[in-house]
């Protein structure tokens, strides 16, 4: 499986407060690009909307010391997204019949893995990011 190289670094720090400050700040100028439900452009899904609120729905349900292992890879996931047409690891959901799971493997500047899952309803076509993590 190929992974994506990203120019970006994880965002440094340990403390949360320090960590969800950047990573928000770097939402919010996404954010601010449109008046409706915030996306990004997927180079790999041919230019298609990925939404990004599902992300952070699913971030506060983790404790302190998982979401601070997540929000570090943040600006380098959205570069992901944006620019990466390797093929993603894609697997029908057992619960939902009706979505598909893409999981990509990106590496930052620094040589650290870490994986972005976009989830896509197949009636729809919408996409989703859902999730955002290191390789432990």
């Amino acid at each position: 499986m190929k992974a994506y190289q990203a120019k970006a670094r994880p965002f440094p720090g340990t403390n949360y407060k320090e960590i969800y400050q950047k990573a928000f700040g770097f939402y919010n100028t996404l954010r601010e690009r449109t008046k409706r439900r915030p996306y990004i452009r997927s180079a790999y899904f041919e230019k298609d909307k990925i939404f990004l609120q599902l992300f952070w729905n699913h971030l506060h349900e983790k404790n302190f010391r998982d979401r601070v292992r997540r929000l570090k890879y943040f600006a380098c996931a959205i570069e992901l997204i944006e620019n990466s047409r390797h093929d993603p690891r894609t697997i029908q959901t057992i619960e939902k019949p009706s979505e598909l799971l893409h999981k990509f493997t990106g590496i930052t500047k620094d040589g650290q893995i870490f994986f972005v899952q976009i989830k896509e309803e197949k009636k729809t076509g919408e996409k989703w990011l859902t999730s955002i993590f290191p390789e432990d």
